[in-house]
């Protein structure tokens, strides 16, 4: 039982009590036994004052948990519309990310436009170099682009169009820190390129070109891949540095 019930019951017990003394009121009592009544009624009235409180305080106990019963309702209709429109890809903070995390990130990423890099074999698995990876684009940021500049593309196809950069990014750096002495012949070839395109200005930098882009990733290097590019730009993820008949997209 709770405290309200056992006191409802204890009260109840009284009124019968009294009751019954009442019903017996048409024979003559001793004083002492009018006098044991009037304490029993009034002992009555201060229990019925307290219970009386005590239901008023049941009551606001019980307003107030309604009240958080609505709250944790609506949390939990939060909850659910937050699980339900998980934006495809999260901002991270800016830093720098080991080749191993990027390519962990990458197919986590993998959902939306997943991309199948044909990276050469006998390649290290771990650098004790690091990748940078391009920020994936927000909400409040995909929404500054102007309208002609996005033209059709959707905020997943931009983002996902960085998630194939950074692919593009990691395969190629996971090459180009290696020795030549631990990569095939074809990684080989794609570790002098690497170096061949490098430049006074690009030292210290992150950058790929279109052919890392179809080396390592499915994405199609055409007019739509330029207007990506374009948004990237506008958005300060990269800048192009051009040279040597070759474009460079460099990571800002």
């Amino acid at each position: 039982m709770t405290d309200l019930e056992d006191m409802s019951c204890y009260i109840s017990d009284r009124i019968s009590s009294l009751q019954r003394m009442l019903d017996l009121s048409v024979i003559e009592f001793p004083q002492n036994q009018i006098k044991k009544l009037k304490v029993e009624i009034f002992a009555l009235e201060k229990l019925l004052e307290e219970f009386e409180k005590y239901v008023d305080q049941q009551k606001e106990q019980l307003k107030h948990l309604k009240e958080l019963e609505k709250l944790f309702q609506r949390n939990v209709e939060d909850a659910q519309h937050i699980k339900e429109n998980i934006p495809t890809h999260m901002p991270k903070k800016k830093g720098l990310v080991s080749g191993k995390e990027s390519v962990m990130n990458q197919k986590e990423a993998a959902d939306v436009q997943p991309a199948q890099p044909s990276q050469p074999e006998n390649i290290k698995k771990t650098s004790k170099k690091f990748v940078r990876e391009m920020e994936f684009i927000t909400m409040t940021e995909f929404e500054s682009i102007p309208q002609y500049m996005k033209g059709r593309v959707t905020y997943d196809q931009l983002n996902a169009a960085v998630n194939n950069i950074n692919t593009a990014m990691t395969a190629k750096y996971k090459i180009f820190n290696q020795s030549t002495k631990t990569l095939n012949n074809n990684a080989r070839k794609l570790h002098q390129r690497f170096k061949d395109q490098e430049t006074k200005q690009t030292k210290g930098q992150y950058f790929v070109v279109e052919d890392d882009i179809r080396d390592f990733t499915q994405m199609k290097v055409d007019k739509r891949f330029q207007g990506i590019l374009n948004m990237l730009r506008h958005c300060q993820r990269l800048r192009e540095l051009r040279g040597g008949g070759l474009t460079r997209y460099v990571l800002l």
